[in-house]
């Protein structure tokens, strides 16, 4: 039996085996303004993440065999969007991400990068789905027999696969200090996800270490990057640069999309922060 575990909508916690939902816990934000705008739901209750979840599942088989892989952007400003538009640019030649059926993947592919980031988020644990695994491409999942989690090693792979600039999606502090030591002709960018409950002290780690965050429902992290960020697009769920690599990459976004829009006058955030 193959079991998936993700925190979405709200950080809920849920628990999907064989495709169908087993366990849901209740969501710890009551608001997201993105779920607002996208699809309409206007409160995060534990009936409103079911019918979302099970939506994602028929509709692009999330969690299943099923599973489509590649995707056109979804959001005109999101993580998975930016990575992707790195990829087209050849500004990275790779990013580690995590996928639900393979664990930690090498993803170089623009529309994989989106079909896999922007679509699952908060992948906590998870089990071989062998055809999921074929579709990424075997060689590109780091531990295809068990699916592990494991970015550091992630990184490790793609460096052996001969991969020189490599972007890493990251949920909670990731000490790449080792590795840059050792190949230090090897850039890392380092993209912090999925933010929402760090604690303090997790939270400046990751402000020192990463290139690009994005804020979610994080108290700690806007409170922290509304002081020390280079640079910031976006209000209600901001995404902020920490480097001068990581301004360039979201400015390069912006050019990609016909630039910032105007602010909106009465910005919706998640409710509550946390």
């Amino acid at each position: 039996m193959d079991e998936h575990i993700i925190e979405a909508l709200g950080k809920t916690r849920i628990k999907i085996q064989n495709g169908k939902i087993c366990e849901i816990g209740e969501p710890e934000i009551e608001y997201c303004p993105l779920f607002h705008k996208h699809k309409g739901i206007e409160k995060l209750t534990k009936e409103a993440v079911q019918e979302n979840i099970e939506f994602r599942i028929e509709d692009f088989g999330m969690c299943t065999p099923q599973r489509q892989i590649k995707m056109k952007d979804f959001l005109n400003f999101g993580i998975s969007e930016i990575l992707s538009t790195l990829l087209k640019e050849n500004l990275i030649d790779c990013v580690i991400m995590v996928c639900e059926g393979c664990g930690t993947v090498i993803i170089d592919n623009p529309e994989t990068a989106q079909g896999v980031g922007g679509r699952v988020s908060g992948l906590v644990k998870t089990t071989p789905i062998p055809e999921i695994i074929e579709n990424i491409g075997t060689d590109k999942v780091l531990d295809p027999e068990n699916a592990r989690i494991n970015q550091i090693q992630g990184i490790e792979k793609a460096i052996k696969m001969g991969y020189k600039n490599i972007a890493v999606t990251i949920a909670g502090y990731l000490d790449t200090t080792r590795i840059e030591k050792e190949y230090p002709e090897i850039n890392i960018y380092k993209f912090a996800v999925h933010t929402s409950k760090l604690e303090k002290e997790e939270a400046e780690k990751i402000v020192e270490t990463c290139d690009v965050i994005t804020a979610c429902a994080s108290k700690n992290i806007r409170e922290i990057c509304e002081k020390q960020a280079i640079y910031k697009v976006g209000e209600e769920i901001p995404i902020y640069a920490m480097t001068n690599t990581g301004e360039l990459f979201l400015k390069l976004r912006l050019e990609k999309i016909g630039g910032p829009k105007p602010p909106k006058e009465n910005p919706k955030y998640p409710d509550p922060l946390i």
